[in-house]
């Protein structure tokens, strides 16, 4: 699987070799136009008039529930499309997975905590609508990357009984199976002054009086208690946008309580644009961390690359 991986993430380095010899990443990528239905553009929410959509990847060889990943765009809460991180789909596509792309308002529509309310209604759309796509609501992986590792972390960690889903009365949120963020804020209001002060959080809370509560409110370091899924971050140590003392201290709290974790660390890392080999070594991290505990087995794993 790490080999299969790794062609994906350098097919746009790799030469073609003619119609004859295709590469074995080009031959990947032609197998996949037939191996997903897409089902772009589905409102999973209503709110202050913004109708916030998502994109499904389901699995066409099978009708049988699937583990299924829930993707967040990052991009500060104040920019980024949710088309823009396909990309980043493509190695849980290798692996089999039904894919969930979800965007949210921006700040430029709904100041906080209303992202962390929409992806919270999107993972309820997710259980609402398991039969219909085969998602498998016991095998949900929330991920995303920056202001998306903030979201997948509020949305895996964030108790119903806080009150931030009310936008979107129904099922019972599904309790996910684990959540892999990628250089997500943890203490959004350590951005807010002093040292870490960034423009994009202060952006995002706008400002309303009481914008310390709302940040401590939308932080995952509030959520750390007994019970939680298990979490795999993922940052570079170089980075300059969040600051990787976020991961630690996520990891260090998590520790402190018992709960499963792991921080891996990409030495000499910036914010996100990691090398190729980087990213193997991340995905070989998260397969790893998945497998351990045990998540993303259940369900009909052959995709079509011969891998099981």
């Amino acid at each position: 699987m790490t080999k299969l991986l790794s062609c994906v993430l350098l097919a746009a380095a790799l030469p073609l070799a003619g119609l004859s010899q295709l590469s074995p990443a080009v031959s990947w990528a032609a197998g996949r136009r037939s191996a997903y239905h897409v089902i772009p553009n589905l409102t999973y929410v209503t709110a202050n008039n913004y109708e916030a959509k998502l994109d499904v990847y389901s699995r066409a060889d099978t009708d049988v529930a699937q583990p299924t990943l829930i993707f967040i765009h990052g991009g500060g809460w104040t920019g980024g499309t949710k088309e823009g991180s396909i990309p980043a789909l493509l190695p849980w596509m290798a692996m089999g997975w039904n894919i969930v792309n979800v965007e949210y308002r921006l700040a430029r529509v709904s100041p906080a905590p209303a992202a962390v309310e929409d992806c919270l209604c999107a993972l309820r759309w997710v259980a609402a609508n398991a039969e219909k796509y085969h998602f498998d609501v016991k095998q949900l992986v929330v991920t995303g990357e920056s202001a998306g590792g903030h979201l997948s972390l509020t949305t895996g960690m964030i108790p119903e009984d806080a009150g931030l889903d009310r936008e979107c009365p129904g099922v019972p949120l599904p309790k996910v199976a684990a959540i892999v963020d990628w250089y997500g804020i943890t203490d959004v209001n350590d951005l807010l002054q002093g040292p870490n002060k960034k423009n994009y959080a202060i952006q995002w809370l706008g400002s309303t009086l009481d914008r310390e509560q709302i940040a401590k409110r939308v932080s995952p370091l509030t959520y750390v208690r007994p019970g939680l899924p298990p979490i795999l971050m993922i940052q570079g140590d170089a980075d300059p946008t969040v600051p990787y003392s976020h991961s630690v201290r996520l990891h260090e709290a998590l520790d402190r309580v018992g709960d499963p974790n792991q921080l891996f660390t990409i030495s000499g890392g910036k914010h996100g644009h990691f090398t190729p080999e980087q990213q193997i070594q991340a995905f070989t991290t998260i397969q790893q961390f998945l497998a351990k505990n045990h998540v993303g087995t259940a369900g009909k794993t052959s995709n079509g690359t011969g891998d099981k």
